[in-house]
């Protein structure tokens, strides 16, 4: 029987471990740098089997949030060296998430003049934190067909400078609302071009990311995350033969994994887990509490290959010694989730103390 603490190989990496410390935005970035904080922040979670960054945004446009980092400049690509030479020194691994945020944002986070993007000219409901407080969601500038292939570009692009600045590879980030996923949803891609409508024209955007950067950085350092999350004002009434038609296409690339976030469609995380034909990253959905000790069950029964554990790991450096050991854990902070300093990110206790 496969247990958590088995290897698993992705790509051209052995994992030690199947358990993945799950991408996460802290918003603790300065100008758009990660910092010395941000390094060991990392390191101290090297014992992952791997860690997924938090979301780097792979151009200016593509920021959501105040004080998250990017990788669209050189002086990101060397403040992300600080700390991938941080996580390898330690024997971790880790993959740079790529996360444009798209029409989820607001003018203020962007320099002057510009605006969100997305498939359409069709804004989220709802509300951003900006520095200047909680803002409404504004209408997007539809990108045009040349813009598409731009942002495409740009993805690759920063997947090329995430493997100069040390990163063992990327995961495009492709659910919870972001651009890709806009593009993948009937209510945010109301397109009548090569880029909307069918299942066929709305996959086509993830497909063609991946594919880029598949060309720029390989197959075996190439990963994209999805799942059919109502988040960001998603709406998706028919989402199997949409995830089903990206799988198969997914499938031609042989990339390291595939990282589905389930939300209450079991189902469809079956018909995926199914369908696709490399490494199964899970992260899965569980109510009123993080993921922890009682779903290590989903790797032995073979639902998933690893699992991605996002609070947990947060808040316990050292969670695989923990999941081992049966715990004790450290519970997670709320108030200390986004934005601030030492406290609440690099001050949480290890086993070892």
């Amino acid at each position: 029987m496969t247990t958590a603490f088995d290897p698993i190989d992705i790509g051209s990496l052995r994992l030690a471990n199947r358990i993945v410390m799950a991408p996460m935005t802290r918003s603790r970035a300065t100008e758009g740098l990660p910092t010395a904080l941000t390094a060991e922040y990392y390191a101290q979670r090297a014992s992952a089997g791997l860690i997924i960054s938090e979301g780097i945004q792979p151009s200016v446009v593509g920021q959501g949030y105040p004080f998250t980092p990017g990788l669209h400049s050189q002086a990101q690509v060397d403040a992300w060296r600080v700390v991938t030479d941080a996580v390898h020194a330690k024997g971790g691994r880790i993959f740079a998430q790529l996360m444009h945020a798209g029409r989820v944002g607001h003018p203020v986070l962007l320099p002057e003049g510009q605006v969100p993007v997305g498939p359409s000219a069709v804004a989220a409901t709802g509300q951003v934190f900006t520095p200047e407080g909680l803002k409404d969601f504004v209408t997007p500038h539809a990108l045009t067909g040349e813009e598409v292939r731009q942002t495409i570009a740009d993805f690759a692009t920063a997947a090329r400078n995430a493997v100069a600045a040390g990163f063992d590879g990327i995961e495009l980030h492709g659910t919870t609302g972001y651009l890709i996923h806009q593009f993948l949803a009937p209510n945010s891609n109301q397109r009548t071009d090569e880029w909307g409508g069918s299942v066929e024209n709305r996959i086509r955007f993830a497909v063609e990311t991946v594919k880029a950067v598949v060309a720029e950085i390989g197959a075996e350092r190439t990963a994209i995350r999805i799942g059919a999350v109502p988040f960001n004002d998603i709406s998706e009434p028919e989402a199997e033969p949409t995830y089903l038609a990206l799988v198969a296409e997914l499938n031609k690339f042989g990339l390291a994994f595939l990282h589905f976030q389930e939300d209450t469609d079991r189902e469809l995380m079956q018909l995926v887990r199914k369908e696709f034909t490399g490494p199964f990253f899970l992260n899965p959905r569980t109510v009123d509490r993080p993921t922890g000790q009682e779903d290590l069950h989903l790797i032995e029964d073979g639902t998933a290959d690893a699992l991605t554990f996002g609070a947990g790991f947060l808040a316990n450096p050292d969670l695989p010694a923990r999941l081992a050991a049966g715990g004790p854990y450290n519970e997670a902070d709320r108030a200390t989730f986004y934005g601030g300093d030492a406290k609440g990110y690099t001050d949480y206790p290890t086993l070892a103390g």
